[in-house]
């Protein structure tokens, strides 16, 4: 189960992305800002192809148009994958394309915090929502991948979400019918269900959670533990799907679905989950996890993610980030067992 960053570490700065080098050299050889190859990196970073398209396309207002292929929905859902994409490739407020689009998010941003549901979400189990926590989570995120968690605009999205938030810890799929207070909990399609909760869908949990995760103190907060011990409720592990987040992130694949958004269970995205969150390696659920994650490395010395070969640098990058910084000691430990999950569960016939 021991796996030997130093080993890899050739194999990812021979990469051609200058975003990945940069912060491969940071974060996995923690090498200071004032590094000569991390400032020579730094230069570089729009050269990069992951992001030149971004800076290409972005309008004059700082926001990016939906184009129905890789990213489907809105202008403002379009905007916030192209910021969250920017953050995560190490770009931040101190860039003048990531502020012109984190202004054009908190443009749209309501008086309570939160920010609109449209009607063009294209939502795949019925309209009549008035609230999904996914219409904040998402450019919540973005703004906050980009430096901007503790802005006191941000901060106040957090509050509505934080408003939104289950009994138990979890996120539901939204209200129906009516308003807030008059209407009634969506349904919880199967394939989105937690194992520990009666109305909390697995989609906006986990939307909601990756938000807190980049907060430097509620990443650590009570919420953020709640909602993490009922995703590692869910004992399903799939090889194929580990480093779909990623891929998706930086545009290998298509941005599709609303409430199916994390139709898919990333367990690399889980394992950044419990990095994030503070969660104990010696948690018997986060320690099966993480004995999966080091079961799948490739013989390469890379995890390879199949359906997109080419990012597969990228994943690697994120699992060894993972493994590198999971809390041994003084991290917390969940309480949530692990349960088989079925999606639907086959019913006894009548007859």
């Amino acid at each position: 189960m021991n796996i030997h960053i130093g080993k890899r570490l050739s194999l990812l700065l021979s990469d051609p992305s200058p975003c990945l080098r940069m912060r491969v050299l940071q974060e996995l050889m923690d090498m200071p800002d004032n590094d000569p190859e991390v400032m020579e990196l730094f230069g570089m970073r729009e050269t990069d192809p992951l992001a030149v398209s971004l800076f290409h396309s972005q309008n004059v207002d700082g926001s990016w148009e939906a184009d129905g292929r890789m990213w489907q929905g809105n202008r403002l859902r379009a905007t916030s994958l192209a910021l969250a994409r920017l953050g995560y490739l190490g770009f931040d407020r101190t860039h003048p394309a990531i502020r012109r689009g984190a202004d054009y998010l908190f443009s749209l941003q309501q008086m309570d915090g939160g920010w609109p549901l449209t009607s063009a979400e294209g939502m795949e189990e019925g309209e009549g929502y008035v609230m999904i926590p996914l219409q904040t989570a998402l450019p919540l995120r973005a703004v906050a991948l980009c430096g901007y968690a503790t802005d006191p605009r941000a901060e106040k999205a957090y509050e509505w979400l934080l408003m939104r938030r289950l009994a138990d810890g979890a996120w539901p799929t939204g209200i129906a019918g009516g308003t807030e207070t008059t209407g009634v909990r969506g349904r919880v399609g199967g394939y989105r269900r937690l194992a520990h909760s009666s109305w909390g869908c697995r989609t906006n949990t986990t939307a909601a959670l990756l938000c807190l995760a980049q907060h430097p103190e509620r990443c650590r907060g009570e919420e953020a533990r709640q909602a993490l011990d009922l995703l590692l409720g869910r004992e399903t592990r799939e090889r194929k799907t580990v480093g779909f987040e990623i891929s998706r992130l930086l545009g290998a694949e298509p941005t599709r679905g609303y409430l199916t958004y994390f139709a898919r269970f990333d367990p690399g995205l889980l394992l950044d989950l419990c990095r994030m969150t503070g969660a104990s390696a010696e948690d018997a659920r986060v320690s099966d996890l993480t004995g999966f994650i080091c079961d799948t490395l490739g013989e390469t010395g890379l995890w390879r993610y199949e359906a997109q070969p080419q990012i597969s640098r990228w994943v690697t990058f994120a699992l060894l980030r993972s493994l590198k910084e999971l809390q041994a000691d003084g991290g917390w430990t969940g309480n949530e067992p692990q349960t088989p999950f079925q999606s639907y569960p086959n019913r006894r016939k009548r007859f």
